[in-house]
């Protein structure tokens, strides 16, 4: 399996989904857009709201799950990486993936307390395509 070519497959996708575990023990699953930054298949993170209810299930349960996939006329291909999601408010980080546009939704910019990050990093991840499925570690 070449994992370069799953990170390049990754990385051309516009959209992912994002998996935490509620109170009840239950998967919760969320589109999300791609990733802001990654590091390989290891590292990734992602913007979002501080108040949201997936946050709140990540600083409770730190287990996730992220999708991505893309699906042709003929050919479906998939990845899931499995790990931990963390929560993260420190500047530093807020400043590495901030984009102009994000005012729209943190109205009081970079510095918004209702502003954050979530850093997932992999443990483990399965790969599907053309019928075939193969598990790998990270």
């Amino acid at each position: 399996m070449d994992l370069k070519k799953i990170a390049g497959f990754i990385d051309r996708q516009k959209v992912s989904f994002i998996c935490s575990v509620d109170s009840e023990g239950c998967p919760n699953v969320k589109a999300m857009l791609k990733p802001r930054k990654s590091k390989g298949l290891k590292v990734f993170y992602f913007s979002t709201n501080t108040s949201s209810m997936r946050v709140s299930q990540y600083r409770e349960n730190s287990k996730a799950c992220i999708y991505f996939y893309h699906k042709g006329l003929i050919r479906y291909e998939g990845v899931m990486l499995k790990g931990r999601m963390e929560v993260l408010t420190d500047q530093k980080t807020k400043e590495l993936i901030w984009r102009r546009g994000d005012t729209l939704f943190y109205k009081k910019g970079v510095t918004d307390p209702d502003y954050c990050v979530l850093k997932f990093t992999a443990s483990s991840g399965r790969y599907y395509c053309d019928l075939k499925t193969e598990s790998f570690d990270i």
